[in-house]
């Protein structure tokens, strides 16, 4: 059983779970913590939980204290310098490449630079140039879109803090399938997120549209209504409603409750030519 705590390190960026163990901690608390890299400092974004995991989560070191703070801060500092120094140095050696990011571990054992670029990139000698400035173990890390946006944070289109900055901690593929699953517009900025790809939070109520376009008939299904035969042209498929165009001159149209629908035949056998 774990005492488990969510913790942005550095302050930003994904939570990650750590093992606080009898510490008491409250959101917005600051935090030294242990990580695989080396010693980090972070900031809890929840209540601790009680928890049963097979995995072994690092360990909550102590409770920030002022001198942590300072020295944090301090680490701010040199990060902007270090920022300026690395995008001068990859200037002089005509890197193909954005620096988007410097950050130092905690105990400042070492330094980290996010970058990104189009393809592969040589680094190797820009790796030995800085390590001979700043006296510590660099390591450059090239990430993609979606990792800058996490990085960089943001506000998304909802008026909220970028999911993927907050408290999604991983990527799931989107895909165009779910944009049309889900009837939106094609239009890519009304689709798209900070990051220039598809929306994240089209996967949050994916389940749902399936569960529906499984229920629901199809656009172009023949089906009878309790106003006649007709043709569905239109799906409203969170109301459970399907609109009917239906047989006649006049070609009038029913809105009408999908419990209330019976299908004739499917779109699918019309377009094969099956009835």
């Amino acid at each position: 059983m774990y005492n488990v705590v969510n913790v942005r390190l550095h302050g930003r960026g994904k939570p990650q779970q750590f093992d606080c163990r009898d510490l008491i901690l409250h959101a917005g608390d600051g935090v030294v913590v242990e990580t695989a890299q080396g010693i980090e400092f972070g900031v809890v974004s929840t209540t601790p939980v009680a928890m049963d995991t097979d995995d072994r989560l690092p360990h909550v070191i102590r409770l920030a204290t002022d001198d942590d703070y300072r020295h944090y801060e301090a680490n701010q500092r040199l990060e902007t310098e270090a920022f300026s120094i690395c995008k001068e140095r990859i200037a002089h050696f005509g890197l193909e490449m954005t620096l988007l990011d410097a950050q130092y571990l905690f105990d400042n054992r070492k330094l980290i630079f996010y970058f990104m670029a189009d393809g592969r990139v040589d680094f190797r000698e820009l790796v030995k140039d800085l390590a001979s400035i700043f006296h510590v173990r660099i390591e450059l890390r090239q990430i993609g879109v979606r990792d800058e946006a996490r990085l960089v944070g943001g506000i998304g289109q909802c008026g909220r803090e970028l999911c993927c900055g907050s408290f999604l901690k991983d990527f799931y593929p989107v895909t165009i399938k779910m944009v049309k699953e889900q009837n939106l517009s094609m239009n890519p900025q009304k689709i798209s997120g900070a990051c220039g790809r598809l929306l994240c939070c089209l996967n949050y109520e994916q389940a749902a549209y399936e569960d529906l376009n499984r229920r629901l008939p199809a656009k172009n299904s023949i089906v009878r209504t309790p106003s006649g035969k007709g043709v569905v042209i239109a799906l409203h498929l969170l109301k459970e409603l399907v609109q009917v165009r239906l047989e006649g001159d006049e070609a009038e149209t029913v809105l009408v409750s999908a419990s209330e629908v019976e299908v004739l035949v499917s779109a699918k056998q019309r377009r094969s030519g099956k009835r």
